[in-house]
């Protein structure tokens, strides 16, 4: 199901064994827009580390009592391998973490864009001690701004994710003062570019088009009669077709 990412902050994380923390934050990959980890807020326990959950180990989440299961032990967790809290997240993190798991190399959609690269189920992570630029925090992106090709669209405010496959299918924008208030969705291959130093991004799309699209509702679940109008009101090629 499509489901906002704003929606699974502070779920309450269950291990194997217990409870475990809440959700802090989710990572993605800047080119396929698949989810590569969840972040994990332990409170108390553990602090000074990081603690990345793959799709991999994930259950499913528990809406109603707003929880999220997790396919692994406390203790697998406490002997996982150290990533340091206050740096950026290396290749070399990565390839450990998913050894020491014995989780895939990559989580990808099985159904990418034509231009999109996607690895193998089981490809290996590129091992060097390398920082990934491609890793990148959905409550980063959050407020990031979005321009269209005549001004000023609004800020990115939420994410909607696919929960089966684990992939970001729209970027939710808040169009603000520029016309009260209302919400938009966008796909990730309609963005035309994005500087990440700069935190902003520009669609290849006029402000009036934006203005007279189908309207998110954040109060409504996002179906695929939602998503029909939206692809043909833009005219772009629907992702379930690929």
């Amino acid at each position: 199901m499509l489901r906002s990412i704003n929606s699974l902050n502070d779920f309450q994380i269950n291990a194997t064994d217990g409870n475990m923390g809440s959700v802090d934050d989710f990572f993605f990959d800047d080119h396929t827009w698949a989810i590569k980890y969840l972040v994990l807020k332990t409170g108390n326990w553990l602090t000074g580390r990081k603690i990345l959950i793959a799709p991999a180990a994930f259950g499913s989440p528990n809406w109603e009592n707003q929880s999220f299961s997790i396919l692994l032990s406390r203790q697998e967790i406490e002997n996982s391998p150290l990533i340091s809290d206050d740096r950026p997240v290396s290749k070399q993190a990565q390839a450990d973490l998913h050894q020491f798991y014995g989780w895939p190399g990559y989580i990808y959609d099985p159904f990418p864009a034509p231009s999109e690269q996607y690895p193998l189920p089981g490809q290996e992570l590129d091992e060097t001690g390398e920082d990934d630029p491609h890793l990148r925090s959905t409550n980063e992106v959050e407020g990031y701004k979005i321009s269209a090709d005549d001004g000023s669209v609004g800020q990115v405010e939420d994410f909607i994710i696919d929960d089966e496959k684990w992939i970001i299918r729209y970027v939710i924008v808040d169009t603000g003062s520029w016309h009260t208030g209302r919400k938009v969705m966008i796909a990730p291959d309609w963005i035309e570019s994005i500087d990440w130093f700069a935190g902003k991004a520009s669609v290849s799309m006029n402000r009036k088009a934006i203005e007279e699209s189908p309207e998110f509702d954040p109060s409504r679940m996002v179906n695929r009669e939602y998503e029909i109008r939206l692809y043909d009101y833009y005219g772009r090629p629907k992702y379930w077709d690929r």
